[in-house]
């Protein structure tokens, strides 16, 4: 069978779901991945309201739409970050609070621990979901990192300096995966810069740091790692089976000006003097086919998510163009050796 295909939700966060859900269909998409912001998944109400549960499938099926995760990007950055201002444009009002770091970190902690439980929840709510289908939920997401502005070792900056880093995402985010093993819920790391685990040697690192937790693993997504020059297509078979989830997105490097770097030069998205940038699925220099023998090969069946983003094109254009794009891309492993109908009986 051909994995699902999805849309990401978190870029389209400004249009409520009632709005969104008739486009993503429209545009040709399987289901939703649904945000923690926005009106698309509100991680209190649904952890404490079952009428809020059914309200939000009966959404979904109307439109012929399914889930196959939710993701916590924004409150998950604020557990392990330095906080400043910028955090508090992306967190819930009640997860800031008073703004004082230590609290808006722990707060968002709590906020995760409640995201396992709502994810749970949502997906027992399915309708049809019989309880020997309880399966583990995924919870896509991010980390934050109180070592990431460290990444150029200046000044010199020990061992010991990173090894405290990866001490404290395991000392925070500890209890955050023992209450996402009570609920039967994976969280899955959308490896990327700003993050505990940025390439494939620090994901190697960050996995360690939790002693390996069954409920850690990634939501794979090649744009992020492609541009640094990170072999994209060896992070699915060196992590196979911790791959819960993953993102098609596209990125294009090598097409600035020469004036800007890969660590972008503080310029927007979409200056054409950058030396990287995200690209519609398709329109950039990710490997695509590459990526989708990977996944056959390791044996992920999970859905193939569009997290649609493209500075130069219309997003609706764009977003209906990648759900054909990935349609097209995507194709079953074989079921029998290629070869074998010349071999003797």
């Amino acid at each position: 069978m051909p994995r699902p295909v999805t849309l990401f939700t978190g870029q389209w966060a400004d249009l409520p779901l009632a709005r969104l859900a008739p486009l993503a269909r429209q545009m040709g998409y399987d289901g939703l991945e649904l945000a923690c912001w926005g009106d698309h998944f509100d991680v209190v109400a649904a952890a404490g309201s079952k009428k809020y549960l059914r309200g939000k499938w009966a959404l979904l099926r109307d439109h012929g739409l399914t889930c196959h995760a939710v993701s916590s990007h924004l409150v998950g950055q604020a557990v392990c970050d330095h906080i400043d201002e910028r955090h508090r444009a992306i967190l819930p009002p009640e997860v800031w609070g008073d703004g004082d770091p230590e609290g808006v970190r722990r707060r968002a902690a709590r906020r995760m621990i409640l995201t396992a439980r709502a994810a749970r929840a949502f997906f027992d709510a399915e309708p049809g979901r019989r309880p020997a289908d309880r399966t583990p939920a995924v919870v896509n997401g991010f980390t934050g990192s109180s070592i990431w502005h460290s990444l150029y070792a200046f000044p010199p900056t020990p061992p010991a300096y990173w090894e405290a880093g990866y001490a404290d995402f395991a000392r925070r985010f500890g209890p955050i995966l023992e209450a996402f093993d009570r609920a039967n819920v994976n969280f899955a790391l959308e490896v990327h810069p700003t993050e505990i685990a940025f390439d494939l040697a620090s994901a190697q690192r960050t996995l360690a740091a939790v002693k390996g937790h069954r409920r850690f693993g990634f939501n794979y997504d090649p744009s992020h790692l492609g541009y640094q020059g990170v072999d994209y297509v060896q992070f699915i078979r060196t992590f196979g089976p911790r791959l819960f989830h993953a993102h098609l997105k596209d990125v294009w490097w090598g097409h600035g000006d020469g004036s800007v770097g890969v660590f972008g030069g503080h310029v927007p998205f979409g200056d054409p003097r950058r030396y990287w940038d995200f690209r519609s699925p398709g329109h950039g220099d990710i490997r695509f086919e590459d990526i989708i023998v990977a996944l056959n090969d390791v044996g992920y069946r999970g859905p193939l998510s569009v997290e649609w983003e493209d500075a130069r094109m219309d997003r609706v254009h764009g977003a209906t163009e990648a759900a054909a794009f990935v349609r097209r891309l995507d194709f079953p492993p074989s079921a029998v050796a290629f070869d074998a109908a010349f071999g003797k009986k």
